[in-house]
Parts: structure tokens; C-alpha cells; sequence
């Protein structure tokens, strides 16, 4: 695992904006059917290291299942760039989709897959 470092992130067209300290190694490719449809791959940082820095009004919200984690999506070009949720130790975080962040490159992460389909 390395040092978490701060990220520059955005949906397609830009309205929904972000900054994010995380450490993209410790990548996830989850299988449910969202992430799957989405083609996702997810980093998790405490929410207090995540920053929005364009975009509140320009959001929708999607929930599924078991609600666990609110699905931010821009509503203009429809790129969901992180959801809001809870972790098991009842620490406020967000998922980052990393394919929202330039200079990062998927490929060469090896997210590790995560079983979300079960969950």
C-alpha cells in the first residue's frame, strides 16, 4: 500500500468536480450489477479527505438494493465519479471511481476483485 495522495477528479463534461486523498493500489473491481454495468473500478477514502469542488446542484442520486451507498451521478452526462456510503466501522467514506481521475492508469493498478454481487 502506498502513501494516499491527493487526486484531481471530474465526470465527462466537468460540472462535477473533485479532489481526494487515497491510495489508488488499493483499487477494487466489485461485480455487482451496477459497478458491472458501469464498468467501475473503485478507491475508498474517508469522506473527510474528500472535497467537491464543482457540482453540488448538478448531481442526482441513485440508491439500489440494500441502500448502502448513494451513487452520485452528474446529471448533464450522466458519469457517476464516486458515491457516498458508510463503512463497517461506521466511518463516513467515498468511493472514487478512478476512471474519473487523469493520470491514473487502470491497467497497471490490478484492482483486486470484490464480491458486491453477494452483499
Amino acid at each position: 500500500m502506498a502513501d494516499p495522495k491527493t487526486y484531481s477528479g471530474a465526470c465527462h463534461c466537468g460540472a462535477v468536480a473533485f479532489t481526494v486523498d487515497l491510495d489508488p493500489t488499493t483499487a477494487l473491481k466489485c461485480n455487482c450489477t451496477i459497478c458491472s454495468k458501469l464498468g467501475a473500478v473503485w478507491a475508498f477514502a474517508p469522506k473527510t479527505k474528500f472535497k467537491l469542488m464543482a457540482g453540488e446542484t448538478k448531481q442526482g442520486d441513485y440508491q439500489f438494493g440494500k441502500k448502502a451507498l448513494h451513487h452520485r451521478f452528474c446529471t448533464a452526462c450522466g458519469v457517476e465519479s464516486y458515491a457516498e456510503g458508510t463503512a463497517p466501522d461506521g466511518t463516513a467514506t467515498v468511493g472514487i471511481n478512478l476512471r474519473c481521475i487523469e493520470g491514473i492508469d487502470i491497467d497497471k493498478l490490478r484492482p483486486r476483485p470484490w464480491d458486491g454481487r453477494s452483499m
